[in-house]
């Protein structure tokens, strides 16, 4: 097991003098400590090696500290700055802070001073690296029957596993389509009562007269038409989970008494005086805004409070960057082998559309959508053509996503700072389609001609099959190195077209040089 790198700190003072003192009172920590003199050349070295720490004088001969502290700040550039100034304020502080910095020190300091700010500094990134790979390792692409690997739906999976072992009622809310019923599933098979009944009653679905009667049950001749005893979703549900979907469906009568239901546990059959006790975990769902319902007169209040024990609000599908096109594929997937057909992967200008639509059915539009195609027409490829309405309707856009460059204050050439103003997923293409032939990613050779961009929506192409299939460890490397010779080593820009946080591919490559030696 080879050792972890020293941190890196990066001293930016343009006193030689000064800087000798700095260096002195930090030569016996186990850092490799560096310094710069000027502003362009702190710029270079940040965007080259990305120090752990940086102490920043903010009077430098070419360049404003504060001028790189914001460019830092801007590029999401994963250190920790220290301002160290002669020159120190109230207002200076403030904006230093604004901009992100760690500390800030005001000429003259002592040693001790500058030892305990830059050891916070150093355990600050520590701390905050160990829960990136944290979170690294603890990112799913699904869970149980959920596809997805985007932040919003890596929320939903940690307060599924929280709230599941619990007897809470969960309220699930969210448009529809996007998975409450999944949900529920979700939240049965991961309590203790996974072995009983999970029960399902769509309160949207069944007339009004019989929903009593569906959830309670009934004794014989309790109304025309019952000849027998039945039992209702709770005895059916005793020691299992009882799933109410569209709740706010249901009249307002019948609230009063689920409400009485929830809170005793006992119910009446319809048209038996004979009190019966069940245990039962309760789930609720609803398409509508619960609270303006109550509000407007349709939900009773005592009863929302009752059931908002542990809201759930799903995200609706436009807000989960990347996730369209990992569920396109597995529907893609798993309807060609239902239909026999040879469909393996979409075309370009497909993934385009698939990823540029609002989706205002969600899951369920997606869903129908990739199915439409498969069941009408036959292929290795989706192509635009083969779209339902509206999809047919739309185009792919050619321009790549708006970044900002910052200026390189008459220096040639780049700083190496790029940002992008589009949100980044903290997930790579590579990782978004480990083992999901529908959507291959694309080689440098089968891109378009001119085309040197790397980011998501191109790397979803029509291309042959391959015969064999890489480590993923070897994909996510030769991923990450192509993007970094694309983008002529500028590792944020990199990172901007991966759609993955410059920490992530600093850190690789810190691994990678680790395993090296």
């Amino acid at each position: 097991m080879p050792a972890p790198p020293q941190p890196t700190i990066l001293l930016i003072e343009d006193s030689i003098s000064l800087a000798t003192l700095y260096q002195e009172y930090l030569q016996n920590e186990p850092w490799q400590v560096s310094h710069v003199p000027t502003g362009q050349e702190a710029l270079v070295n940040i965007a080259d090696h990305l120090p752990d720490v940086i102490l920043l004088d903010l009077k430098l001969p070419d360049i404003n500290g504060m001028e790189i502290l914001k460019q830092i700040h801007e590029a999401n550039l994963p250190t920790v700055v220290i301002i160290i100034t002669g020159h120190g304020s109230v207002d200076v502080a403030v904006e230093a802070m604004r901009y992100g910095a760690f500390d800030f020190l005001e000429k003259p300091f002592n040693a001790k001073r500058l030892l305990v700010t830059t050891r916070n500094g150093v355990k600050h990134q520590e701390l905050t690296r160990t829960v990136a790979t944290y979170q690294e390792n603890f990112d799913r692409s699904g869970f149980h029957s959920f596809i997805g690997s985007s932040l919003a739906m890596q929320g939903i999976y940690r307060i599924i596993e929280s709230a599941a072992p619990s007897t809470a009622t969960v309220f699930i809310t969210g448009e529809s389509g996007t998975g409450k019923e999944l949900c529920a599933e979700a939240l049965h098979k991961e309590s203790p009562r996974r072995h009983k009944p999970l029960v399902t009653l769509n309160c949207a679905a069944i007339p009004k007269d019989l929903m009593e009667s569906e959830i309670f049950g009934h004794i014989r001749g309790a109304f025309t038409g019952a000849v027998g005893d039945r039992q209702g979703a709770a005895n059916r549900a005793d020691g299992g989970t009882l799933f109410l979907d569209e709740i706010g469906e249901m009249n307002l009568d019948l609230q009063s008494k689920l409400l009485r239901f929830i809170q005793t546990g006992t119910f009446q059959k319809v048209g038996s005086g004979r009190m019966e006790k069940v245990d039962i975990r309760f789930v609720c769902a609803t398409n509508r805004d619960p609270w303006r319902e109550v509000q407007e007169g349709r939900f009773r209040e005592d009863l929302y409070y009752r059931l908002n024990v542990i809201p759930l609000p799903l995200p609706p599908l436009r807000e989960r960057q990347g996730d369209v096109l990992l569920i396109a594929a597995r529907f893609l997937k798993e309807y060609a082998q239902q239909e026999q057909k040879r469909f393996e992967r979409f075309s370009r200008e497909v993934a385009h559309i698939f990823q540029r639509f609002s989706w205002p059915g969600n899951v369920r539009q997606l869903q129908n959508v990739v199915r439409n195609m498969v069941v009408l027409h036959d292929g290795l490829v989706v192509t635009k053509e083969m779209l339902p309405p509206p999809l047919d309707a739309l185009t792919a856009p050619s321009a790549q996503p708006p970044t900002t460059t910052f200026p390189n204050h008459g220096a040639q050439g780049s700083t190496g700072f790029t940002s992008t103003e589009e949100h980044l997923s903290p997930h790579s293409p590579q990782e978004l389609i480990a083992g999901e032939d529908p959507l291959a990613p694309v080689s440098p050779s089968h891109g378009e001609p001119g085309s040197g961009s790397n980011s998501r929506e191109e790397q979803f192409v029509e291309q042959p099959s391959t015969p064999m299939i890489k480590p993923m460890w070897q994909v996510e490397k030769e991923a990450i190195e192509e993007a970094i010779r694309i983008t002529d080593g500028n590792i944020p820009q990199a990172a901007a077209k991966l759609e993955i946080n410059p920490s992530t591919i600093y850190r690789k490559r810190q691994s990678w040089k680790q395993e090296k030696t």
